[in-house]
């Protein structure tokens, strides 16, 4: 999920937490579970700062080691002891359950969204996303902020919020439900299909879909169960030529490559330089594919320049390009 959703969800567990009496006897135990299911909600998310970096190394590690079962247990533990420094009075382990539980419910919703993470990890390095809601989710970020609303004009934040929870249970169910309905559609539209991705948007009833099957590429979109495939491919394998083997060794493409299940490939040949780029097919927007590896070569083969991200003109691109060649 994304930021926002986390922060809120960091506030609705620590009204919910308000139903321990432990934690309410105390004003500060009840303050520090407060904070530390703020903070526990958005720890994970700290490879973030990867970003700062580059693209390469964030799409490499993001959800990564952050969600993994290790982390998991460790980022309680880190939390926990920093407040226990500052307020030593503070009952330990009710504030470790609750913040225990926060951290696990950041790794838990992020399974639900398209990217997914690698909370398996170290016993598996298997991507796990399940994508059936969007990184931000209108209406389970609206339903938080409501709660939240509510508790500050005096409603009981226990029960206000596990109220809220039970409605939130019911729209996963449905839109794995709603999901497995478009499945269906799709697999009776092309019944060769090999692979079939279903991604959600911001938009309850409109869903991404790309499909492949042994010779083509399909793109396309849904809206109320109404399915229409947008663009077709042809499914051309990637050669092993001496360029895209060349171009194969960058880290940004390289990044791509870990990350992209489906995607289509492009070669130009230039009178002083090769350009190689790498178009992910599951994000059509407005008829672009804005998410992209690109990388320049000169004629013997050298890198001169790469990027891969979100690009959503080709002049920004070239700029881009251009600032990494100088």
């Amino acid at each position: 999920m994304d930021t926002g959703t986390h922060i809120v969800m960091g506030v609705a567990l620590g009204g919910i937490a308000t139903l321990d009496p432990v934690v309410t006897e105390s004003s500060v135990t009840a303050t520090s579970v407060l904070i530390a299911t703020i903070v526990g909600s958005q720890i994970p998310d700290i490879d973030t700062v990867l970003k700062l970096k580059n693209n390469a190394v964030y799409i490499r590690n993001h959800r990564g080691i952050t969600h993994s079962i290790p982390a998991v247990i460790l980022w309680p533990m880190l939390i926990v002891g920093t407040i226990y420094l500052f307020q030593p009075e503070v009952n330990l382990t009710h504030l470790w359950m609750w913040t225990q539980l926060a951290v696990f419910l950041h790794v838990f919703v992020d399974i639900f969204n398209a990217y997914g993470t690698q909370a398996l990890r170290p016993f598996s390095n298997k991507w796990i996303a399940l994508g059936i809601i969007n990184t931000f989710d209108p209406f389970i970020f609206i339903l938080h902020v409501i709660g939240i609303i509510v508790w500050v004009f005096g409603a009981a934040p226990g029960y206000t919020f596990l109220g809220m929870y039970a409605v939130i249970v019911a729209y996963y169910i449905h839109r794995f439900i709603y999901k497995r309905k478009l499945l269906s559609i799709v697999k009776n539209m092309i019944p060769d299909a090999t692979d079939i991705i279903i991604a959600p948007t911001m938009r309850n009833s409109e869903w991404r879909i790309a499909v492949m099957n042994e010779h083509q590429f399909f793109v396309g979109r849904s809206k109320r169960l109404e399915v229409n495939i947008l663009d077709q491919f042809n499914r051309i394998p990637v050669p092993q030529t001496a360029v895209l083997t060349a171009a194969k060794k960058d880290s940004n493409l390289s990044a791509f490559l870990s990350f992209s299940p489906v995607y289509r490939w492009e070669m130009d040949d230039y009178d002083d330089h090769y350009e190689v780029r790498f178009i992910d097919l599951r994000y059509r927007s407005n008829g672009h594919y804005p998410f992209v590896a690109v990388v320049k070569l000169d004629n013997k083969l050298n890198i001169l320049s790469s990027y891969t991200g979100w690009i959503y003109s080709e002049e920004k691109l070239r700029k881009k390009l251009e600032i990494i060649t100088s």
